[in-house]
């Protein structure tokens, strides 16, 4: 039976898909707002097919420049983030050359980044200030690997500091929101620590088994967790700021696993302690 549904889900992605591609080529090439919302049309449409109920608390800021610094649990998490609003990712070299996932990343207009050369860093932190300047909302895995979806990793400062070569508005700033994934339930019951490797792809886990496994099974809830943005200036203290970041994704994402959905967001704790980060920065 999961063998037919697997079938069945695979070849009506293939019939959504193939047609899409080259609109989005083309779409590309233009400056119309199109190559920013075809994703997400797909990206619902993958999520109704496969069985993934998104469950969205808080709201994505309005403000631009906007860089969102996320936790990463699997591949999962691009289809979940790519329905909710247009935005683009930032992702590792590798994903490029992968078979058909490398063409959507493309097709989603990431930004490339190989983690393991230093002035690589330098020049996808010029693209990626490009791309927040031109007002694209962009996604950063800030801990730079995915997870077991139990916990959240140390959060990564060098590409958080990409946001001060988005300044090119008349604030002089960035928007940099927190945000938490976490993956409830599988099959309406709660998915618990033993069941989240179900979704959680990391490690050396293999890509093809892990896709098809999820197919197979689907019925997969989630809850995406919108912190509260904060402006922040040129010149602050980057990893200061990432460390602030880590612990109010953490503790979303965390409160969220747990059903405590009562006590997120709280977002004006975290506004106060990056404010205080970046003035005492300023202030020598």
């Amino acid at each position: 039976m999961m063998r037919v549904r697997a079938a069945a889900v695979l070849a009506v992605l293939t019939l959504v898909t193939l047609p899409l591609i080259p609109v989005q080529w083309l779409a590309l090439r233009s400056r119309g707002p199109v190559k920013r919302r075809l994703p997400v049309v797909w990206h619902r449409i993958a999520c109704a097919v496969v069985g993934i109920k998104v469950r969205e608390i808080g709201t994505p800021a309005t403000g631009r420049p906007l860089l969102i610094a996320a936790n990463h649990v699997s591949w999962l998490d691009i289809t979940v983030l790519g329905s909710r609003m247009p935005l683009s990712f930032v992702a590792k070299t590798e994903v490029a050359s992968w078979p058909v996932f490398g063409l959507f990343a493309k097709l989603q207009r990431s930004v490339f980044v190989d983690r393991q050369r230093r002035s690589a860093t330098a020049r996808t932190a010029e693209e990626l200030g490009t791309r927040l300047a031109e007002g694209d909302a962009m996604v950063l895995f800030a801990e730079g690997t995915s997870n077991s979806g139990n916990e959240v990793l140390p959060f990564r400062s060098a590409l958080i500091g990409a946001a001060r070569h988005a300044v090119a508005g008349e604030d002089g700033d960035v928007w940099i929101q927190p945000l938490a994934l976490a993956y409830t339930r599988l099959h309406g019951l709660p998915m618990g620590r033993q069941f989240r490797n179900h979704v959680a792809w990391y490690g050396d886990m293999e890509m093809i088994p892990h896709f098809m496994n999820v197919v197979r099974q689907g019925a997969v809830d989630v809850t995406v967790v919108w912190g509260e943005p904060v402006r922040a200036t040129p010149g602050g203290d980057r990893k200061a700021l990432a460390r602030t970041l880590e612990s109010e994704v953490r503790r979303l994402a965390g409160a969220a696993r747990a059903g405590r959905l009562d006590s997120v967001p709280a977002g004006p704790v975290l506004a106060a302690s990056a404010h205080a980060i970046l003035k005492s920065d300023e202030n020598g």
